[in-house]
């Protein structure tokens, strides 16, 4: 798009009108969007058809993308997953406001469960969002609406956030690219911060280029932001071949407490991409990271984080039962425990860290399993609820507690069609690496060919110009 517009042969306000269009078709069966901002974003297409007229040229300048409803974009409400009167916010958040600086028409905010605390996005807020591959099941969260959105074709990528896997989860459930970056290389501004350092702004894609532009466009810190990582090109990253990387396959589980297993399909398909690998001249050896009590540190800083979110909410009688819970249990530790799980976090970074002495990158399971059916979750109470999201989904919350970048590439489909995912992870600022191992394997794949089709349909075209 971004091509096409430079060189004349769309506008963008024929793009927007597109996006528009398909965004209004699929909006009762997908569900992926809280807000549409018709009118707006065809003034701002507008505008960007003037300056594009004009000679002006941007990484973005008139491609219509989205962003989650935890993101502030001035004029509308932020209401992450909540129901209840929100007021419109009156500046943009630092991502979008990047985003705008770049050119892009922002069409609207995406859906996200309350507060964002679950891999479905669902609620009485606003219902469900479904999954464009087979519309029985989830997306994914907490950024499942914009997943769907990008894997339906509606929108060409997206901005998500990403907590415990928040941008990985549903980027694996919908066949996407998922980039969780660095901690502070997407500013979460207005918060310095955001649930305690757990979780970060990431971006979903169709395409490891189309992740990086979005990526290097949405990145760079706030006067006031707690982390501020030096500044990478994802862009030129992606266009490298990388060198032979030592990588270590892992499927072990963080010790959580909890029943967990990994779905034989998945594992198998992580075990064909390690073959992949193996076959692009990268040496995979088995290896697990030496994760210890991880879990420890990671339920204060999460539950302090919904308490300070739900503070906020106009009407906390309208929140979920599980929220309240999660409420309770951030009162209790958010003082002594949030402390120490905070002071803890640089020996966990020096004892999972460990293993980047010996190997450039780790790759895991993005999920133990495919896909939920809508409604899995829903009416179960809080413990019951935490117990069947990290049985679904025990791999990606620890890179969170380290702060560190992780990356999703699809894996392959289960035998019901539905897509499955793997992580890259690697160390601090290690996204270069990440990029362009996953553009190499995205080379040898071919994933981009495979839609999920335009509204949720099932077709194989691709639905965009």
């Amino acid at each position: 798009m971004a091509a096409a517009l430079s060189e004349g042969r769309f506008s963008a306000r024929e793009l927007t009108e597109r996006a528009l269009s398909r965004i209004a078709a699929a909006q009762p069966e997908l569900n992926a969007f809280r807000t549409v901002r018709a009118e707006a974003a065809l003034a701002e297409a507008d505008a960007a058809d003037r300056r594009l007229a004009a000679g002006e040229r941007l990484p973005l300048l008139g491609v219509p993308l989205a962003v989650k409803d935890d993101m502030d974009v001035t004029g509308e409400p932020t209401s992450f997953g909540c129901a209840g009167h929100f007021p419109a916010k009156t500046a943009d958040s630092e991502a979008v406001r990047r985003l705008r600086a770049a050119g892009a028409v922002i069409v609207g905010k995406t859906q996200t469960p309350e507060l964002g605390q679950w891999p479905f996005t669902e609620g009485e807020a606003f219902g469900e969002t479904r999954n464009p591959w087979n519309p029985a099941y989830t997306p994914g969260g907490s950024s499942g609406g914009s997943a769907a959105a990008v894997a339906a074709g509606l929108v060409p990528a997206a901005l998500g956030s990403d907590g415990a896997g928040s941008v990985r989860i549903p980027a694996a459930w919908t066949h996407l690219i998922g980039v969780k970056p660095q901690r502070g290389r997407i500013s979460t501004w207005p918060e310095p911060e955001s649930f305690h350092g757990l979780t970060v702004n990431g971006v979903l894609a169709r395409t490891v280029a189309d992740a990086a532009l979005l990526l290097d466009a949405a990145s760079g810190p706030h006067p006031e932001d707690v982390h501020r990582p030096e500044r990478i090109s994802a862009v030129e990253a992606v266009r490298r071949t990388p060198r032979r990387l030592r990588i270590a396959l892992s499927f072990a589980m963080p010790f959580t407490a909890t029943p967990k297993s990994l779905d034989p399909e998945v594992r198998s398909a992580v075990e064909r991409l390690a073959g992949r690998l193996e076959s692009l001249g990268h040496e995979v050896v088995p290896e697990d990271p030496r994760y210890g009590p991880i879990g420890l540190t990671f339920v204060p800083r999460a539950t302090s984080g919904v308490r300070d979110w739900a503070s906020r909410v106009p009407d906390p009688g309208l929140l979920d039962p599980r929220t309240h819970e999660a409420v309770r249990t951030g009162r209790i530790l958010g003082g002594l425990p949030l402390r120490a799980a905070r002071r803890a976090e640089s020996a966990l970074r020096r004892r999972v860290g460990e293993i980047f002495g010996r190997f450039d990158v780790v790759l895991t399971p993005t999920t133990a399993t495919g896909p939920l059916r809508i409604g899995a979750l829903s009416g179960l109470g809080a413990m019951a609820t935490d117990r069947a999201m990290i049985a679904a989904c025990p791999y990606a919350w620890t890179w969170n507690v380290l702060g560190w970048p992780g990356v999703n590439i699809p894996a392959g489909f289960t035998e019901d069609g539905l897509p499955m995912g793997a992580q890259l992870l690697g160390p601090a600022n290690a996204e270069p690496t990440l990029l362009g191992l996953a553009a190499q394997v995205e080379s040898a794949e071919g994933w981009a060919a495979r839609w999920a089709g335009d509204g949720g349909s099932g077709s194989r075209r691709n639905p965009m110009p």
